[in-house]
């Protein structure tokens, strides 16, 4: 069975240069589990965090299970991101590089069982890295158009 795409974050290849990718396991409660089946999450301004020698994800969304009761999770809870050590060494020493941080791309049922965090280290983009992306884009885009046309004529 293959991977689920539960949410992404369109926003993230905008904001930010991707150097690097890493799948981690996510700590999860019950209801928590049951709302992401549901794709009821929003990946939007969250972010990964190491306290101590532990990585956090902090501002992610995931809405109340509907029939769930009072045992229902707290939406924006930090959660916890499962990594191999040396992965989470590793990753510390580039977060304290300037201007590298850790932001969620995208998450995912893997196998249709376990919850999984597509996680990149990312640097920031200036304005003008904005802009150059969005017209590089537009370009390639205008091209495809001009190769269709001219494959139709």
């Amino acid at each position: 069975m293959a991977n689920v795409p539960v949410a992404t974050n369109r926003k993230a290849r905008h904001e930010y240069f991707i150097l690097e990718t890493f799948e981690a396991g996510i700590v999860l409660t019950g209801t928590e589990i049951k709302s992401v089946r549901e794709r009821r999450v929003n990946l939007k301004d969250s972010f990964a965090r190491f306290e101590g020698a532990e990585l956090w994800l902090q501002n992610l969304h995931i809405s109340p299970y509907d029939k769930g009761s009072y045992y229902n999770h707290d939406e924006k809870r930090p959660r916890k991101l499962l990594l191999h050590k040396a992965e989470i060494i590793r990753l510390i020493g580039k977060t304290r590089e300037k201007g590298l941080t850790l932001i969620p791309l995208a998450m995912y049922l893997k196998e249709g069982r376990w919850a999984k965090v597509e996680l990149a280290l990312a640097k920031g983009k200036q304005q003008h890295d904005k802009r150059d992306a969005i017209a590089e884009r537009d370009t390639k885009r205008e091209m495809e158009r001009a190769m269709r046309r001219r494959d139709r004529d």
